[in-house]
C-alpha cells in the first residue's frame, strides 16, 4: 500500500489540544506523527494550516440499498460520506429485502465491498420470529429493533416478543424508541390534520418517553447491551440522567439539535422524520445531555427521499432528511462559536462510536492506529447548497446555513478517498469488524 505524508497540518489529539507537523501513514495505519517527517512518501499532500482530526464513524445511516436505489446506494451514500469527513459507517436494515438473515447481511457486504470508499458495518433487524438470525448472523455490529415507525416485519412491538428478544443472546440491541400503539390511537385523534406540523403532535414526548423507558426495563432486567438511536425529547434525557445503566448508551442527531418545530413553516414536510422534530427545549436538553454525559454520541440517521417524494401533501410524505454530509460541519461551526471542544467532538462522533461497538484502533489520531482522517477548513465559511450535496437526492434541511470545518481530504485506510470536493478513483472501504 503507497506511503501518504500530510504535511503542515494542524494535529488534534484526543484531548482536544493541537499540535502543528507532519503525519505519515504507511500500510492503512498511522505511522508516525512528528515537527517535521523527511521519510519519502508515493504522495505528499499539504494540509495548509488546516485541522486534521480522525474520521468520523456515523453509527446510523440508512443507505438504500437494496430495493430503493434511486433514493441512495451503497456508493453514493459512501460517497457523500467521506465528503463530510465520515471514513466509517453502520447502515439500518430496513432495506427491500430487509436485512434481517445471514442471506441478506451476506449480500450486502458483497455490494459494499464493490461499491464502497468508506469503511461499512450493518445492522441485522429484529422480526418477531428471527431470533436464531439476529444472534448467529455475522459480522453484524447490533440487533436493529423497530419498536414503532415501521411497518412489515420489521416493526416488533408486542411485548413478548420483545421479551425474548432482550431475553435470549448478548448481541448489543439498538432500539428505535415511539411507542406504536400510542402513535396510532393518535394519528386517529389529529386525523383531521393535513398540516406536516402534526407530525409532532400525533408522534408526541411521550410516545417516545414510553417506547425508551421500556427498553431501559428489559435491558435492565436481563443486563443487556442496549444502544438508544437518535434520543430526541427533553424526557428521555431526564429519564437517563436518572436511571442509565453502564450498559446503556444514547445518540443524539443534528437534526434533533439544529431544528425544531419553528422550522415546519420553512421546511414542510422536508422537515418531517421519526422521531419528529420537538420544541427548542427539547433541542436544549440534548445539547446539555451531550455535555454532561448522559448522551454518549452522534449519529445522523441520513434518511434520503427525493424532493418529489418529500413534496408529497402530509400524512402521505415520506420521513427522513439526508445528513451524512452536514454533521461534522455543523459540530464544527459550533466548536468555532465556542459553544462545543474538539474534544467533545471526537468523542460524540468518533471515538464514542468506536468504543460503544467495539470498532478497534479508530476514532483517534494515534500513532499505530488506523488512518482514517479528515482535514477540515476553519478559516473560512461557506452554506450549504443543495447542488452541490453529494447524496443522490441533492438536497439538505440545512441548505443556505453558513457553516465552516467543510473537509478538504478525507483518507480512509491511509488513501485519499475525498480529494477538494473530488472523488478519488479506486480507494475501497473495508468490513468492519466488532469486538
Amino acid at each position: 500500500m503507497p506511503k501518504l505524508l500530510i504535511r503542515n497540518a494542524r494535529i488534534v489529539n484526543p484531548d482536544g489540544s493541537v499540535i502543528e507537523g507532519d503525519l505519515l501513514c504507511q500500510n492503512g495505519v498511522v505511522e508516525r506523527i512528528a515537527p517535521h517527517i523527511t521519510t519519502p512518501a508515493d504522495e505528499t499532500i499539504d494540509a495548509g494550516e488546516n485541522l486534521l482530526l480522525p474520521g468520523v464513524i456515523d453509527p446510523q445511516v440508512h443507505f438504500r440499498e437494496p430495493g430503493r436505489e434511486h433514493k441512495e446506494d451503497l456508493g453514493s451514500g459512501s460517497r457523500a460520506a467521506v465528503k463530510g469527513g465520515v471514513t466509517s459507517f453502520l447502515e439500518m436494515p430496513n432495506t427491500d429485502p430487509p436485512t434481517t438473515t445471514q442471506h441478506a447481511l451476506d449480500d450486502k457486504l458483497r455490494r459494499a465491498a464493490e461499491k464502497c470508499v468508506a469503511h461499512y458495518g450493518f445492522f441485522i433487524g429484529a422480526t418477531p420470529d428471527n431470533l436464531d438470525e439476529i444472534n448467529q448472523a455475522k459480522p453484524a455490529c447490533g440487533i436493529k429493533i423497530f419498536m414503532g415507525a415501521s411497518t412489515g416485519s420489521l416493526l416488533v412491538d408486542k411485548a413478548e416478543d420483545l421479551e425474548r428478544i432482550f431475553a435470549n443472546g448478548n448481541r448489543l440491541i439498538a432500539v428505535h424508541a415511539e411507542d406504536e400503539q400510542r402513535i396510532r390511537t393518535r394519528r386517529e385523534r389529529f386525523k383531521n390534520r393535513i398540516d406536516v406540523a402534526a407530525h409532532s403532535e400525533i408522534r408526541d414526548n411521550q410516545s417516545a418517553l414510553m417506547a425508551t423507558k421500556l427498553a431501559l426495563s428489559l435491558s435492565r432486567k436481563y443486563r443487556r447491551r442496549l444502544h438508544i438511536l437518535h434520543l430526541s425529547t427533553r424526557e428521555e434525557v431526564e429519564l437517563l440522567r436518572r436511571d442509565k445503566p453502564d450498559w446503556v448508551t444514547a445518540e443524539a442527531i443534528p437534526n434533533h439539535l439544529f431544528l425544531n418545530i419553528t422550522d415546519y413553516a420553512d421546511l414542510g414536510t422536508l422537515a418531517q422524520m421519526n422521531p419528529p422534530i420537538r420544541s427548542a427545549n427539547d433541542n436544549a436538553a440534548l445539547w446539555q445531555g451531550l455535555h454532561e454525559g448522559t448522551i454518549d454520541f452522534v449519529a445522523t440517521d441520513h434518511a434520503p427521499h427525493t424532493l418529489e417524494e418529500k413534496r408529497t401533501p402530509y400524512p402521505d410524505s415520506p420521513a427522513g432528511m439526508p445528513g451524512v454530509e452536514t454533521s461534522l460541519p455543523l459540530m464544527l461551526t459550533e466548536a468555532k462559536a465556542g459553544r462545543v471542544t474538539l474534544a467533545e467532538i471526537q468523542k460524540w462522533m468518533c471515538s464514542g462510536p468506536a468504543e460503544a461497538y467495539g470498532i478497534h484502533n479508530k476514532g483517534k489520531v494515534i500513532e499505530g492506529w488506523d488512518a482514517d482522517l479528515t482535514i477540515v477548513g476553519m478559516k473560512h465559511a461557506k452554506p450549504v447548497k443543495n447542488e452541490e450535496m453529494f447524496t443522490k437526492v441533492r438536497w439538505s434541511p440545512f441548505h443556505g446555513r453558513i457553516l465552516v470545518g467543510w473537509p478538504v481530504y478525507t483518507v480512509v485506510g491511509g488513501q485519499v478517498a475525498f480529494d477538494n470536493g473530488k472523488i478519488r478513483e479506486g480507494v475501497h472501504g473495508r468490513p468492519l469488524a466488532f469486538n
